[in-house]
């Protein structure tokens, strides 16, 4: 089922019936006549296929479809934060924005091209601000057309996600998990909570997003992504983020197998006189290599080479004499191959926390605080190994 259906005052106007429990309260509150609420409402009903409310004499008392669906409305109303989104200018926006031109958001929509443009105009003139302008052969976002946009984007997962709970009421799954996996995530933690989760709701969608924190980020700002699982930042500089730690993990020092320095005990200098492959500065592992070289008050090596793909750095380090800082779980095939050595662990005190990461604005549904359950199920199991 599609948001795009729907009428964004209605379903503000039921909310509001399920905050003050009478539609005549409702009324003057969305600034709608009684009528036209009652008429919308047994239309938004149907177009549901559930019931939202029990008509009593002493008022309206929502059903647990409407006590899951408003809080989502609400949530949506918040992102809005105006008066002048409607929803067919909602869905112009954001189809002219993912498509990039007029001519490519008709093609995609349906709509006709006079509509997307009218709905683009109206908004931007009722918003007193530019949104979007032309570059060359396409349309690009103003920098306030992003921040508007960015909202939009937010407020339709909120009512998204608010028809698959009513779906689900009704016995049929259509919710799903979108989960942003930086590299150590992938080695065992989340597996771990995925076998767990999809034991439970076989039927609710996953989907697992790869990549480095700074390529996540945009998905989960704007609800393409539930949650991020990773290494966590200290101090945390995005006040729309939320972090929680899962489980520290302690780095080690690698290398191929028949390297000069295995077998040796090799010490700092040692260590020191040989080139690093390494994720980019600001990364957690990084910094981890930087206060180990700095608490012995040595000057860090040459890193000429920086990369945060696990693969790219086994094969660099297979084929030459550099080494590297992972987390031996991220290694662990290739260690049971023989085709890399673990040369020194770490000291206590410069691992790293790996935890998840969402918006501070997120409200998770009952199958992602499910989810959430099952990563620190997973973790607790990890820290006991």
């Amino acid at each position: 089922m599609e948001i795009w259906k729907f009428n964004l005052r209605h379903l503000q106007a039921t909310a509001k019936i399920v905050e003050l429990g009478k539609v005549n309260a409702a009324a003057d509150a969305v600034n709608l006549s009684q009528p036209a609420i009652t008429q919308a409402l047994g239309r938004l009903e149907k177009q549901l296929g559930v019931l939202l409310f029990e008509r009593r004499f002493d008022g309206m008392k929502p059903t647990e479809a409407a006590l899951l669906f408003a809080p989502r409305i609400d949530a949506a109303m918040r992102h809005l934060n105006t008066p002048h989104v409607t929803m067919p200018r909602l869905r112009a926006l954001l189809i002219l924005a993912d498509q990039g031109s007029y001519a490519g958001a008709s093609q995609v929509s349906g709509l006709s091209l006079p509509s997307i443009h009218r709905a683009v105009a109206d908004l931007s003139t009722a918003m007193r601000r530019k949104l979007v302008e032309r570059r060359g052969k396409v349309i690009a976002l103003t920098e306030g057309g992003q921040a508007v946009v960015q909202s939009l984007r937010l407020a339709r997962i909120e009512l998204e996600t608010g028809l698959t709970e009513i779906e689900a009421l009704k016995g049929r799954e259509t919710r799903r998990i979108a989960v942003g996996a930086m590299p150590l995530s992938r080695a065992r933690v989340l597996p771990g909570a995925v076998t767990r989760f999809i034991r439970r709701h076989p039927k609710v969608r996953l989907r697992i997003a790869e990549g480095s924190r700074s390529e996540l980020l945009g998905p989960l700002r704007q609800g393409a992504l539930d949650v991020m699982v990773g290494a966590l930042r200290d101090p945390l500089l995005e006040e729309d983020l939320v972090q929680t730690p899962l489980f520290d993990d302690l780095p080690a020092v690698f290398c191929r197998a028949g390297h000069p320095l295995v077998g040796a005990e090799p010490g700092m200098e040692d260590l020191a006189r040989y080139d690093w492959v390494l994720p980019p500065s600001g990364a957690p592992l990084r910094d981890s290599f930087d206060r180990y070289f700095g608490r012995s008050g040595m000057k860090p090596p040459a890193v000429p080479i920086e990369s945060g793909s696990v693969m790219m750095v086994r094969q660099l380090l297979i084929d030459s004499d550099f080494l590297t800082l992972l987390s031996p779980d991220q290694v662990a095939v290739e260690l049971e191959a023989g085709w890399l050595v673990q040369l020194v662990r770490l000291p206590q005190g410069l691992g790293r926390t790996i935890g998840m990461t969402w918006r501070a604005s997120w409200r998770p549904t009952e199958v992602q605080r499910h989810f959430i359950e099952d990563l620190v199920a997973a973790s607790e199991a990890l820290t006991e190994f």
